[in-house]
């Protein structure tokens, strides 16, 4: 029956936020859950993550605070099903919540924004508008660099912007996934190798690679999936997700970001300037076409739609199962 329950969720959540997403003129008079996180975060940072201490002290400070984080925002997730599960349309209020902090249609207007700029713009506002989605200089990058910037934007988000929310909301209903994005919100603030955060983020940064190892996985495998459907190569997707994506510096990332390089006969990654410096990282598909274009972005969008129809329908094929269990 929790199954059952946490699948109507979540698909309630995907359908909605498909079809509305996130209003803007909603979030601007009420703060939106990711943005109560980070301020949450940055507070526990300023008030925790002294340079001064022992790095072995800041380990052990940077555990609790990630404790304290995601016990708060599990007891908001517990707080809001306890309220509204019990209601005869609880369901509904609860895929409306979770609808909140599922980024299908943000991350496809995000990165539909970088092919608009090539035509409205050029490279200068493609440039802009991919610094929106991602970290390294945008400057330095020219028309291809900008196109696969975006393309690697739109798979690693697939991930842990779409089906891992999904994933833990699934298994461990709304406390899971708010605790996912508080989580996910942590390890993209604290969870870097640079002096300040290497020692306090580390339990973020390693617990975030953990809860998204599984769903990492499965978004590759629903790219190879949404290939087949395209008329694309499934079996040029599978295969450069095997062999590259354990290449990537991320554990998790290389999966989505390898698939999406195969269907699409391009390599994504290579080397890329962050903060000014270079970052050697290898390419996912290695020996596919590195010169990315607008019309890739394109194409990789077309793929990213037809994966969130491949991974609504698994969800619903967990619903349907698990109805006949129970």
């Amino acid at each position: 029956m929790f199954l059952v329950h946490n699948a109507m969720v979540v698909l309630i959540a995907l359908g909605l936020d498909a079809l509305i997403g996130d209003p803007a003129r909603v979030w601007r008079r009420l703060a939106h859950p990711v943005i109560v996180a980070g301020a949450a975060i940055g507070g526990l940072d300023k008030r925790l993550n002294r340079l001064e201490l022992d790095e072995r002290v800041r380990r052990r400070r940077g555990v609790w605070a990630l404790i304290v984080l995601l016990s708060g925002a599990a007891a908001v997730g517990f707080l809001l099903t306890w309220t509204f599960g019990g209601l005869p349309y609880g369901v509904l209020i609860e895929g409306t919540i979770a609808s909140i902090l599922i980024a299908q249609r943000s991350l496809y207007t995000h990165v539909a924004a970088v092919r608009a700029a090539f035509e409205a713009g050029g490279l200068a506002a493609a440039r802009e508008a991919v610094s929106m989605i991602v970290g390294r200089d945008p400057k330095r990058l020219d028309q291809a660099g900008v196109s696969r910037a975006a393309i690697e934007s739109c798979a690693e988000n697939f991930s842990d912007g779409v089906v891992a929310p999904a994933f833990w909301c699934l298994l461990l209903g709304l406390p899971g996934l708010f605790a996912y994005k508080a989580l996910n919100t942590a390890d993209s603030m604290i969870g870097h190798k640079t002096e300040r955060h290497l020692a306090f983020g580390r339990a973020s940064a390693r617990l975030d690679d953990w809860t998204n190892f599984i769903p990492a996985r499965l978004s590759g495998l629903m790219i190879v999936i949404a290939a087949a459907l395209t008329g694309r190569s499934a079996k040029a997707a599978l295969s450069a997700m095997r062999r590259d994506a354990r290449l990537h510096a991320s554990p998790n990332a290389g999966w989505p970001e390898a698939a999406m390089g195969g269907a699409l006969g391009i390599a994504l990654g290579g080397p890329r300037i962050y903060s000014g410096a270079v970052v050697d990282d290898p390419w996912m598909n290695a020996g596919g076409r590195e010169t990315a274009t607008p019309s890739d972005i394109a194409a990789a969008l077309k793929l990213f739609c037809w994966a969130c129809l491949v991974h609504a329908a698994m969800i619903a094929a967990i619903l349907g199962a698990a109805s006949l269990v129970v």
